[in-house]
């Protein structure tokens, strides 16, 4: 008979780990799934109605689950993010803590934790803390994203992803709506004024503009070849654009657009429109938010079945 697991996952999103377990192949008898974000539970219950939510992680008690085989936890990562505010423990990633706590009154057979890279300080704490060391996995390797996250796992046997090879021109959509695209003033207003502090690095083909929210910068040559053949760069939760500020955009066809909530899906290797169900602003924060599911779905698929 194969295993059927009972599983808790802590700051659940939108429930991508059930997304992974299923690709994996892992049986879930019991899914129980902490989160407060009304969004992401909206997605959550749309795509998987089964979902036991037991909401806030702070006020969790396990006593009054199913012996829990596997759980799994991301991190709120702010706090350790070199483009976060870099509180460490004393910020949002205090709830780390929460993990450790849940992590000792359930002793799961198995457990995943998925966080930013950080400095070797404070991922020597966690490390600490979880009796394993982290393995880095980039995400480029199973999509078109360019996201380095740190694994600590006591799942056996994981190692590096095989490259799928998969480049953003793959991803992109034939036929996007035209509010997707910058208007004449809005280039006026972004590039020029950005100009002088952007500068090019070397990939001749690629046509994928980038502007960080601290220092913009261009990837791309327009002058070259428009055939995008590189990856995209981490998604984050604030992928959507105001008039003051564009995160990444892409040229095609001498016009300038944003990423669509689709292709961002497709970066993070969900399904098709699976957060379709709430506005596009919470779909780009919810997406940038979490992880890339092939990614979780290669360590999990390391379960006994």
């Amino acid at each position: 008979m194969k295993n059927l697991y009972n599983v808790l996952s802590l700051f659940d999103g939108m429930s991508c780990w059930r997304i992974a377990l299923e690709r994996a192949w892992i049986k879930v008898n019991k899914y129980y799934a902490s989160e407060i974000d009304k969004y992401a539970m909206k997605i959550s219950k749309k795509n998987y109605p089964d979902i036991i939510q037991v909401w806030d992680v702070t006020k969790l008690d396990t006593n009054y689950l199913w012996k829990i085989d596997l759980l799994i936890w991301w991190s709120p990562c702010q706090s350790f993010s070199i483009a976060g505010n870099q509180e460490w423990f004393s910020g949002k990633s205090w709830l780390f803590y929460e993990y450790v706590r849940i992590l000792k009154e359930v002793k799961p057979k198995y457990f995943l934790l998925e966080n930013v890279k950080m400095k070797k300080e404070y991922q020597d704490i966690i490390s600490q803390e979880l009796w394993v060391q982290p393995i880095e996995i980039n995400s480029s390797l199973v999509s078109a994203q360019i996201r380095k996250r740190l694994y600590w796992t006591n799942i056996p046997w994981i190692q590096q992803p095989q490259d799928k090879w998969i480049f953003l021109k793959e991803i992109l959509e034939d036929d996007v709506d035209y509010k997707y695209f910058m208007t004449i003033e809005q280039f006026k207003n972004l590039w020029f004024e950005s100009l002088q502090r952007l500068y090019f690095e070397k990939a001749p083909t690629l046509s994928t503009m980038q502007w960080w929210h601290r220092q913009p910068k261009i990837l791309c040559n327009l002058y070259n070849q428009r055939i995008m053949i590189e990856k995209s760069w981490t998604l984050w939760t604030g992928m959507w654009f105001t008039n003051k500020q564009w995160y990444q955009v892409i040229e095609w066809d001498l016009k300038i657009r944003k990423l669509t909530p689709l292709e961002c899906e497709r970066l993070q290797t969900l399904p098709d429109w699976y957060t379709e169900w709430v506005s596009n602003s919470q779909r780009y924060k919810m997406i940038g938010n979490w992880w890339t599911v092939d990614v979780i779905s290669h360590i999990l698929s390391k379960l006994p079945q």
